[in-house]
């Protein structure tokens, strides 16, 4: 499923238009990126939870020639499935 195929459902499922739909979408996904990016995390009840982590600098190897290279330290999103969303998925 793309985002338009989400905002269709989304519209069809709670009866707004796709426009209406569209926007809360949009609003949604920009919370949720702005507060991860300013290092909160952001809890959805039954659906799971969003965070940032770190990743360290690491030695890595070119794969073409083999040689050592420096891999910079990186600040990634981690997702945590909460449990009803957990069940949903496994009886699926």
């Amino acid at each position: 499923m793309n985002k338009q195929e989400l905002i269709d459902a989304v519209a069809s499922e709670s009866g707004t238009s796709k426009s209406a739909a569209e926007e809360a979408i949009n609003a949604a996904l920009n919370t949720i990126s702005k507060e991860v990016a300013a290092g909160s995390t952001v809890q959805l009840v039954g659906f799971g939870t969003f965070g940032r982590g770190e990743r360290a600098a690491r030695t890595g190897r070119n794969p073409a020639t083999g040689e050592a290279i420096e891999i910079a330290a990186a600040k990634t999103v981690k997702f945590t499935a909460g449990k009803a969303f957990k069940d949903a998925v496994n009886q699926a």
